[in-house]
């Protein structure tokens, strides 16, 4: 009772000099009219004035509230709330793995004669067609030796010819009949040899692609099976990619799979093609292939999200991830029961894109606070507002 009336002694002492300094300051309205600063102090004084006094009846308040229950449940305030309703629906989740676009058609194309570099024609990044030039060699000591072939060609055609006649008319032996046809072949033969390597100097697109790296210089030497280019088929593509040991016989060839290109901003439908017999002991995963039909701005080395169905309940509830919360007894949402917020323990099971399956503890259409459900605690007073 002391307490109270302290209180009141030093409301009434505050009124008295409020008072007197607002009827001080009345004057000085009155002498100075609507002076500027006479207003400012005026609102000034309103203000302490009230802060004083939230001040007084909140502690007023506590220390009621400590020796009254009753005072404390009917003073206590309401927290404004939003809600949301548990919901009957069928539910799925999905493994979510990262993958890269390859191509069966990736390959090192290499020189098959030696010489220098003599023409690079394209660029890093390039397309290319099929048959296009990409590199050329410099074939000048082929060209030397074809030339050189043809003119022992040009001789050995003609002795064979004249041999020829000789033998229709039974002059000259057989043999030397058939030692110039043998050496007008083996030069015919050598010719077509160093024609073939000829054509080899120039380096040519084997099909439809791009040059990924350009691995020689503009006058560099290069020997037979040097690699020239790396060139990848814009045809043939797959998505590959690495799932943890865990799914082993969970994923099978054939199984569907949802691919997303975030580049893109596109998704499509496919399958798993193949699906990889051995566990990689650096990171405990096994490889799968997906296929890739040809699209439009689908790129070699361009990533995607797969998407594979692991679970699905056609007749789940479920809530938003984000209004579990947990304490030392488990998980729990707050739902709204007549008029106050109510610890509801629920069992959790899958989660997937912040939407999580409740096992047990709701069976749908419960009202779950969701802005606010923070703020509220066990038997908190709430008051829902539109969202």
């Amino acid at each position: 009772m002391k307490k109270y009336i302290y209180h009141y002694s030093n409301m009434k002492t505050f009124s008295r000099l409020s008072l007197a300094l607002v009827a001080v300051m009345a004057f000085s309205c009155g002498e100075q009219g609507s002076d500027l600063e006479a207003k400012k102090a005026q609102l000034k004084a309103y203000k302490d004035q009230y802060h004083e006094l939230k001040n007084n009846i909140s502690e007023l308040e506590k220390e009621i509230a400590a020796e009254d229950s009753t005072f404390a449940k009917n003073n206590r305030k309401s927290v404004l709330v939003t809600t949301v309703k548990a919901q009957n629906q069928a539910f799925e989740h999905y493994l979510e793995v990262t993958g890269s676009v390859l191509s069966k058609k990736n390959v090192n194309i290499s020189a098959e004669v030696a010489g220098r570099i003599e023409q690079i024609e394209v660029q890093e990044g390039m397309r290319a067609t099929k048959g296009e030039v990409l590199v050329s060699i410099d074939g000048e000591s082929i060209d030397n030796n074809i030339a050189e072939l043809e003119t022992q060609l040009d001789l050995a055609t003609t002795l064979y010819e004249k041999q020829q006649r000789l033998w229709d008319r039974e002059i000259g032996t057989e043999v030397q009949y058939l030692e110039a046809k043998n050496r007008v072949e083996s030069l015919e033969k050598n010719l077509a040899t160093l024609k073939t390597q000829k054509n080899k100097t120039t380096i040519r697109a084997p099909y439809h692609g791009t040059v990924e790296e350009v691995m020689v210089k503009l006058g560099e030497l290069v020997q037979p099976g040097m690699p020239i280019i790396n060139f990848v088929g814009e045809s043939d593509l797959y998505i590959e990619a690495d799932i943890s040991e865990a799914y082993v016989g969970v994923l099978e060839q054939g199984d569907s799979v949802r691919v997303e290109f975030p580049s893109l901003g596109r998704d499509i439908k496919t399958k798993v093609t193949a699906v990889g017999a051995i566990i990689n002991p650096s990171n405990r995963t096994f490889k799968i292939e997906v296929f890739l039909p040809r699209l439009k701005h689908i790129k070699p080395n361009m990533i995607s999200v797969l998407r594979i169905k692991d679970y699905e309940n056609k007749a789940a509830t479920t809530v938003p991830t984000n209004l579990i919360q947990r304490d030392n007894k488990g998980e729990y949402v707050y739902v709204v029961d007549k008029g106050q917020a109510k610890k509801q323990y629920i069992t959790k099971g899958e989660t997937y894109h912040r939407v999580s399956e409740i096992k047990e503890g709701l069976s749908g259409g419960e009202v779950l606070i969701d802005k606010g459900f923070r703020e509220v605690a066990e038997g908190s007073k709430v008051q829902i507002v539109e969202s």
